[in-house]
């Protein structure tokens, strides 16, 4: 493929949009402003530009309760996004579910979850729905290498296979569910070789290569509009850079060692992608977005929390 300057520019203004949202949340959380846990994307950004970047507006995204990348490639809307982890009714959830339950139904976001693997099912079934209308739409799911020792994911792989949906199913294989190493929990590193045998084409990508993971993503989404080609299956090797749950290091509880960070570090996409962004463009983007991001959380400390009305809205009643 030959890189066009546009699509340069689009994934570096997403993939620093989420870096540099996630460096301000890291600063801001010891004060306590923000309500609700984060679990950081920060390392595994390019995932969800690579795959996002080759949707259309229409195409539907579900994920995890590491969702700040997925939602912000998907809709942008940092105000939202910001306002609902300060728990303020200008959240896109209306402050009610924080950082793991960020929703936007308009731009394709039909949810994250903070239960593990309960959004495999969701999407599946939207993909169903999707062939039932006869719609050109796809789904990508997004999960963790956590995800596929659920029950619920294989019963997810069966079914989508059997009824061959146009779903992407995309894992964020950072090899940890938790502190709990993969090998660990596997009898093999690579989780594609167990998926295959559902009956779908499967794809590893273990060098973090944006292009790689936009190139296979946009092929095979094309493919899944077309014709009845079934579920694809894309494992993306990759490494959170901070602790499960928090803004911190943790290396200090012996359960990984520095040395398996450096190497992500190293090969950083944002960083490889500003070195091939026009210099004056990128500090032109670089500029913009940290205006947006200065907007965004003032946004979210002026608005105001709350009112007891509000605490008894959107509650399910027979």
């Amino acid at each position: 493929m030959t890189i066009g300057s546009t699509l340069i520019e689009r994934f570096y203004r997403s993939l620093y949009l989420i870096r540099r949202t996630e460096e301000e949340i890291v600063k801001i959380y010891p004060t306590d402003k923000i309500k609700s846990p984060v679990h950081l994307s920060i390392g595994q950004e390019f995932v969800s530009v690579g795959v996002i970047e080759a949707l259309r507006c229409d195409d539907i995204v579900f994920g995890t309760y590491r969702g700040h990348a997925m939602y912000l490639a998907k809709t942008g809307n940092l105000r939202k996004m910001i306002s609902e982890l300060y728990g303020k009714i200008t959240g896109c959830s209306k402050g009610k579910g924080g950082s793991m339950h960020l929703v936007d139904v308009d731009k394709g976001v039909m949810g994250t979850s903070a239960i593990v693997g309960t959004t495999i099912p969701l999407s599946v079934g939207y993909a169903l729905g999707l062939k039932y209308k006869k719609s050109d739409s796809v789904v990508v799911s997004f999960f963790g290498d956590g995800a596929v020792d659920e029950g619920v994911f294989h019963e997810s792989m069966n079914f989508a296979a059997l009824k061959k949906l146009p779903i992407l199913f995309v894992c964020e294989n950072n090899k940890y569910a938790i502190h709990s190493y993969h090998i660990n929990r596997h009898d093999s590193d690579n989780i594609c070789e167990r998926v295959k045998h559902y009956g779908m084409q499967v794809e590893r990508i273990e060098d973090g290569d944006i292009f790689k993971i936009y190139n296979f993503t946009k092929n095979v989404i094309d493919s899944l509009r077309e014709r009845d080609l079934g579920p694809v299956f894309l494992e993306c090797v990759t490494c959170r850079w901070k602790e499960h749950v928090g803004p911190n290091d943790d290396f200090h509880l012996g359960y990984r060692d520095k040395e398996e960070v450096e190497w992500w570090k190293a090969n950083d996409q944002l960083n490889k992608i500003r070195m091939m962004a026009d210099d004056k463009t990128a500090k032109l983007i670089e500029s913009v977005v940290e205006h947006e991001i200065a907007d965004a959380f003032n946004f979210a400390e002026e608005n105001t929390v709350y009112n007891e009305k509000e605490i008894y809205e959107d509650l399910f009643k027979e």
